[in-house]
């Protein structure tokens, strides 16, 4: 969680909502990100999206069976169903988010038996510093 906060304040500094992630396989990162939509202009350039599609390049598959993925915010429906095609192991994320959360929040679609694949959720590691972060940012924002 230390990388994905580290992307997150990265994030903060260029002016974009401080959200980080990064996927591990076998104990090495492969892929780093962090939101990126207001410099690349694109709404799908979440934190975790870009983390996934650098993974995936370093891997040389897209999917990325028994990898972790960890985010410093409860992700989204577009990044847990990004999450669920890569074939993500296990989701770890710190701050909960009560608008969009769809891995625990408002939906549980990584654990859904429904579909092809599931992704273990480990929920609030460190939630209150990277909740903190947000409410920084939009405070600053705001004043």
């Amino acid at each position: 969680m230390d990388l994905a906060l580290e992307e997150a304040r990265r994030a903060g500094a260029l002016d974009e909502v401080p959200v980080g992630a990064v996927v591990v396989l076998e104990g090495r990162v492969i892929g780093r990100g962090r939101n990126r939509m207001v410099a690349d202009r694109d709404p799908t350039a979440h934190a975790e999206v870009v983390a996934i599609r650098a993974a995936a390049e370093a891997a040389g598959n897209y999917r990325l069976v028994g990898a972790a993925l960890y985010t410093t915010i409860e992700p989204c429906a577009m990044c847990c169903g990004a999450a669920l095609h890569a074939r993500i192991g296990r989701l770890v994320y710190g701050a909960a988010d009560p608008k969009t959360g769809a891995a625990r929040t408002l939906y549980r679609l990584l654990e859904d038996s429904r579909l092809n694949h599931q992704v273990a959720v480990v929920a609030g590691v460190r939630s209150a510093e990277c909740g903190a972060l947000l409410a920084e940012f939009f405070h600053k924002k705001r004043s």
